[in-house]
């Protein structure tokens, strides 16, 4: 398969793409938080053709990404009443809601479950190409299974070319991590993965207690021990560390730091990251496929803040470090 490059500037490639979709085939398209690897949500073999592609189990539950409100009573059983403040103040944006899912949903896109996850991504090219077409789309992040999420159009062509109909380039995606996601039931809340909106954001407009629980027991999407892994093996460091793991740095090793005591490290593939968790969120997967270009083998990542504002960092970093 030759996999196209299509402009999200150019009308006539995001007319392209929307057909594309429409006929069944797979186009990774850019959101705020990573590029997705879309099919048709109402088309179950589509959908199939995700797993195919990724080499992802079947039983791994994808999100489906809609326009508007208006789609959300097509994919979810109920809309329940705390959706509405969460939607208003969240939505467009990487926050991801699981509810029961629409009994016409597929099993293929719930991994067989009974919830279905839904999200508005807040990205003007693909919000318009689902309005353009009335489509939703199910897409994970365009990537083999458990591997370096895509911030780029470059990204995904570098894992992905050949095993797609196509790649709409929207350019370089602005939040960088994938959304959280959150089960509201009518006890508590919980944040089933951590992601830009956290539970001190969440708080104000639910009327329950919200959680981040350490470990919990839902599937959900990029929720496995080892996940969002470069080439390169990743191992989370102390600052006072990495200063001696350098002195004796073999050719293919690097270091992923932000302190500045760090940012003259003489370490030949030296990566240094915003020290605020905005920028640093932003730049890392970037950094990562950027190691692997490079030839890194083993990097030294400096071990974030212990912050509650940093948990979706530690979520990424320690999967992309876990063996």
């Amino acid at each position: 398969m030759k996999t196209e490059r299509l402009s999200a500037q150019n009308p006539d490639h995001l007319q392209r793409a929307g057909e594309l979709l429409l006929a069944g085939e797979l186009v990774a398209v850019p959101t705020e938080t990573v590029y997705g690897l879309a099919a048709d949500a109402s088309n179950p073999e589509a959908v199939a053709k995700i797993f195919a592609a990724k080499r992802r189990p079947t039983n791994h539950p994808l999100i489906t990404h809609i326009a508007s409100l208006d789609q959300l009573p097509r994919w979810v059983k109920t809309v329940p009443d705390w959706v509405a403040p969460l939607a208003a103040a969240f939505w467009p944006g990487p926050l991801t809601l699981i509810f029961d899912r629409h009994p016409d949903v597929s099993d293929v896109i719930t991994g067989g479950l009974p919830t279905i996850g839904v999200r508005m991504p807040d990205h003007p090219v693909l919000l318009s190409l689902l309005q353009r077409f009335d489509i939703a789309v199910a897409a994970p992040s365009a990537n083999p299974y458990q591997k370096l999420s895509p911030t780029s159009a470059e990204q995904v062509l570098a894992s992905m070319d050949g095993m797609i109909a196509a790649v709409l380039d929207g350019g370089p995606c602005g939040v960088g991590t994938e959304s959280t996601i959150l089960r509201v039931d009518e006890h508590s809340a919980e944040i089933l993965r951590s992601g830009p909106i956290s539970a001190e954001m969440l708080q104000p407009y639910l009327q329950v207690p919200v959680r981040t629980p350490s470990s919990h027991e839902h599937a959900v999407s990029g929720n496995k021990k080892i996940h969002y892994q470069p080439n390169a093996r990743i191992t989370l460091c102390k600052t006072d560390e990495i200063t001696a793991l350098a002195a004796s740095a073999a050719p293919h090793s690097g270091a992923l730091v932000y302190s500045t005591a760090l940012r003259s490290l003489p370490c030949k593939h030296l990566k240094v990251m915003p020290a605020d968790h905005q920028g640093y969120r932003q730049a890392l997967y970037a950094a990562l496929y950027e190691a692997d270009c490079d030839g890194v083998t083993q990097l030294w990542v400096e071990a974030p803040p212990k912050d509650p504002a940093w948990a979706d960092i530690w979520d990424r970093l320690s999967r992309a470090a876990a063996n």
